[in-house]
């Protein structure tokens, strides 16, 4: 029986492994690959990740909201010189 790694590794994997690792258990979960208990086990993990992918992508939201605030939405106006002054000297 294969060794099962801690949910905490799970927090080690990036949004785009975690990802590829949800499709792996899909496809075999799908083509029947494995038995009824492994699916179950494998159902488990998925939805780990699943929490995972969503976490991460939480913190990504806050991330562009707290940048967003703290960009100003638009450059401030300098203002214009009167070109005449110069033409006129």
């Amino acid at each position: 029986m294969a060794e099962r790694k801690p949910k905490d590794d799970l927090t080690k994997l990036t949004f785009e492994q975690a990802i590829g690792q949800l499709k792996e258990i899909v496809n075999k979960i799908e083509q029947g690959q494995i038995p009824l208990q492994d699916s179950l086990d494998q159902y488990e993990k998925g939805m780990a990740l699943i929490k995972h992918c969503r976490d991460i992508l939480q913190k990504a939201e806050k991330r562009i909201e707290k940048i967003s605030r703290e960009e100003p939405s638009e450059p401030p106006e300098e203002p214009e010189e009167d070109p005449e002054p110069l033409l006129r000297g």
